[in-house]
């Protein structure tokens, strides 16, 4: 399954780029972000991964994070792998004038089992989820100084 999600967050790309390369911001954009811990490399560089902890609801759910390419404001990308699912996620930036910035995420799903069944049910599940995020993190990072 591939999507992509788009928002226009009105700060300066600069800004932006600041505020979504800290880890330290992760959880306040990130709903059910627990913990984020370092695994190995340096952290938001190619070949680093991390552990990120979620509590959604009563389910929790435990990724790692692989760093792949990491090109701001052009690109940032990462995988992501939980029990039955790996995603591909390209973080775009693109500035829209001195106050704005479109930030734009393509998404790539591979499901096995019964999360399978899930993606084929409810495919604009995750989509909405992605949404929020990009939509949260529009929120966050309007309200900084």
């Amino acid at each position: 399954m591939k999507y992509s999600t788009t928002i226009e967050v009105h700060k300066p790309i600069d800004e932006v780029i600041a505020l979504f390369d800290n880890p330290d911001n992760m959880d306040k954009w990130m709903e059910g972000l627990v913990s984020f811990e370092p695994l190995s490399g340096t952290p938001g560089q190619p070949g680093a991964k991390a552990r990120l902890k979620f509590e959604m609801g009563k389910r929790k759910v435990e990724m790692i994070e692989t760093i792949t390419v990491r090109n701001l404001p052009h690109e940032f990308t990462g995988t992501y792998e939980a029990n039955g699912v790996f995603n591909i996620v390209k973080n775009k930036f693109e500035k829209i004038d001195e106050y704005s910035t479109r930030y734009t995420t393509e998404h790539e799903f591979q499901f096995k089992g019964f999360l399978k069944i899930m993606a084929f049910l409810m495919p604009g599940a995750f989509k909405k989820q992605s949404l929020k995020y990009l939509t949260d993190f529009k929120t966050f990072a309007e309200n900084q100084p």
